[in-house]
């Protein structure tokens, strides 16, 4: 398999260190808009560097994106970059005829007139249109395949094949224990997606009902997370696995919800509150005369890249998805989950937990493109593909995952 990466940050060079020790790869090329950090991802690869190379490319150039494509002969483009390029880049895969895969969806736009009790363009709706696109040209877009999204979906679809007849919530639970030493406030992600994420009103889905949404941070609760994670307040936050479990899993509802803690939650609101969460680019003096810059991208500029913060981070991190049901007509309440440990990512493969966990999914689930254990056609979630394989390599990539009964 020849694999176009496009994105060499924190979670795309996490993602060449783990491809690199699997041999379903023939090449990975991989690209970004600054060709240096291509290059560095390359040349960390030491021996395997041969089945690497790097190339410049612009993310938001579809036409420079699949002419890469096809001059590579790639069978298959893995977006890590973040979620305004994520049009561009699905489009470029479908004009090439390549497989795509992403760990992030199409944005939301917020309901114009009831932002916090209606849809407006939900995550994904973009790319759900051209389903029939990519299935007349036979080929797989795999999207919201990381981590969370991506492994909590694959959980769901485990979930309601071998655990459950009938379940009435999928709730996906995320929580930490992660420090940064030195920083008061660094955030383990892309700041940029965070603030995205957190600051648009969440969607909940209900069966009877369908996808609506709420306030941000709304509905907290205490959830205690395992290995000696602990206790974590979550609150509701907009994620794609509301929006795709449902179109492949019969659940009542569908949650997410994300630990952030009061402190996390006072700065985003600070942000908003001043407009540094805006995508939108304002004007600002210059040493040359005026700049146009968004203010969302200052913010992000400002803190530190969370790639780089491993050797100072400590603790792990939890993905998990908690389901609640009947089984053989008995109530059954499980949690099912994946726990990284920053000290072990480090030494095994120089990436903090956070980005590796999210870059091991995507290339799981290339190795089962490659070897034809998923195969399928269209625009679909990780939750329309069997889970048995999934799980069984993530196991083999050194990554267990876990299964706690609640009750």
């Amino acid at each position: 398999m020849r694999v176009l990466l496009v994105g060499a940050g924190g979670v795309g060079t996490a993602a060449t260190r783990i491809a690199a020790r699997r041999d379903f790869l023939t090449h990975m090329v991989v690209a970004d808009y600054d060709l240096a950090r291509a290059e560095a991802a390359v040349t960390a690869l030491g021996d395997q560097e041969r089945r690497f190379s790097a190339r410049r490319v612009d993310a938001s150039d579809e036409a420079a994106v699949r002419r890469l494509l096809v001059e590579e002969g790639c069978d298959v483009l893995l977006n890590a970059t973040d979620p305004r390029f994520v049009m561009p880049l699905f489009n470029a895969a479908l004009g090439a005829g390549a497989h795509y895969v992403d760990m992030a969806m199409s944005l939301s736009v917020p309901h114009p007139t009831a932002p916090y009790e209606q849809c407006g363009v939900k995550l994904g709706d973009e790319q759900f249109a051209l389903a029939k696109a990519w299935e007349s040209a036979g080929r797989l877009a795999l999207v919201g395949m990381g981590v969370e999204p991506g492994l909590s979906d694959v959980f769901a679809r485990y979930a309601a094949d071998e655990l459950f007849d009938e379940i009435d919530e999928l709730g996906v639970r995320d929580g930490a224990n992660l420090t940064v030493e030195g920083y008061d406030f660094a955030p383990s992600f892309s700041i940029w997606t965070t603030i995205e994420e957190c600051l648009n009103p969440p969607v909940v889905y209900e069966k009877g009902r369908g996808w609506f949404t709420t306030a941000p941070f709304s509905e907290p609760e205490v959830f205690d997370f395992p290995e000696g994670i602990g206790p974590v307040e979550c609150v509701n936050v907009e994620h794609e696995e509301v929006l795709l479990m449902p179109r492949w899993v019969d659940a009542r509802r569908v949650t997410f919800k994300y630990g952030l803690g009061d402190d996390f939650i006072a700065k985003l609101k600070t942000l908003h509150e001043l407009g540094l969460d805006n995508t939108a680019k304002v004007t600002v003096p210059g040493a040359d005369g005026p700049v146009r810059v968004s203010p969302r991208d200052v913010v992000a500029a400002c803190l530190p890249d969370p790639a780089t913060l491993g050797d100072r981070m400590r603790g792990k991190t939890c993905a998990g998805t908690w389901v609640k049901g009947t089984k053989d007509g008995v109530a059954r309440e499980v949690y099912l989950y994946h726990v990284v440990d920053n000290e072990w990512t480090m030494r095994e493969y120089g990436s903090q937990a956070v980005v590796w966990q999210t870059a091991i999914n995507p290339v799981i689930a290339l190795e089962l493109i490659a070897n034809g254990r998923w195969k399928a056609s269209g625009v679909l979630g990780p939750e329309a593909l069997p889970p048995q394989p999934f799980l069984d390599l993530l196991g083999a990539y050194g990554a267990p995952w876990g299964l706690r009964e609640e009750r």
